[in-house]
């Protein structure tokens, strides 16, 4: 990140959520916004992101960038295609991966006081076919599908909503994915850059477009894979 982009982000106040280790993608934001403040949060348990957000509300009285980087998928589920995705399954995918993101961004918005930027972490098999990817593809559709509503619905109050898709990057959520290396590999092949992407390169993504030099960029894709998007 450049100097004048920590000029323009300094002060300000991130909630990112989704910091399982110093591997994941939402680590790699948070060191780009160095946020500081951490604590427990499992959004599936009735109260607890009301709670964050009461805390935000009383220890810093305003928010301007969140950051979601949270998915799950019962291992059960992960495995198997499509067609053997279970109705529980489902429903917990979608609740914790996709409508999380939705909760967040009705409790966040109204802490947004003056401007404010939302994050949701999406991958490229959510537009085409990549295979293995299976029940994570529809999921991470369903979620870009929001951050675009999101976008309209917010926009009058001058927040922007992004989904931001990144390469394969080697984090534990992917460890799960069936034949994983293979999809790293095959990205690394396809790169018109030639490069793996790594969770700074997110970051620094992340950061540029919560800065005022991005703000009129809202409700798209944005990917971050070093081109692989562009390669059929």
């Amino acid at each position: 990140m450049t100097e004048q982009i920590r000029r323009v982000l300094a002060g300000k106040k991130a909630l990112i959520v989704g910091v399982a280790n110093d591997q994941s993608i939402a680590y790699g934001c948070a060191r780009a916004f160095r946020e500081a403040i951490t604590g427990p949060l499992d959004v599936a348990v009735p109260g607890q992101l009301e709670a964050v957000f009461g805390q935000i509300a009383d220890r810093w009285g305003q928010l301007d960038m969140l950051v979601h980087s949270i998915a799950f998928v019962p291992m059960a589920d992960l495995q198997g295609g499509l067609l053997d995705w279970s109705a529980e399954g489902f429903a917990t995918a979608m609740d914790i991966s996709c409508h999380s993101f939705i909760r967040m961004a009705r409790l966040a918005a109204p802490v947004m006081k003056d401007v404010g930027s939302m994050f949701a972490m999406s991958h490229y098999g959510a537009n085409r076919l990549v295979p293995n990817y299976n029940v994570m593809g529809s999921e991470n559709a369903a979620l870009e599908a929001s951050c675009r509503y999101l976008a309209y619905e917010l926009g009058p109050r001058r927040i922007r909503v992004h989904a931001i898709s990144p390469g394969p990057l080697k984090t534990r959520a992917a460890s799960g994915l069936k034949d994983f290396e293979l999809l790293l590999n095959e990205a690394a092949r396809k790169a018109p850059l030639g490069e793996f992407v790594d969770i700074t390169d997110v970051g620094y993504t992340c950061a540029y477009l919560a800065t005022p030099f991005a703000h009129r960029v809202t409700g798209g894709t944005v990917y971050v894979d070093g081109g692989v998007s562009i390669v059929a």
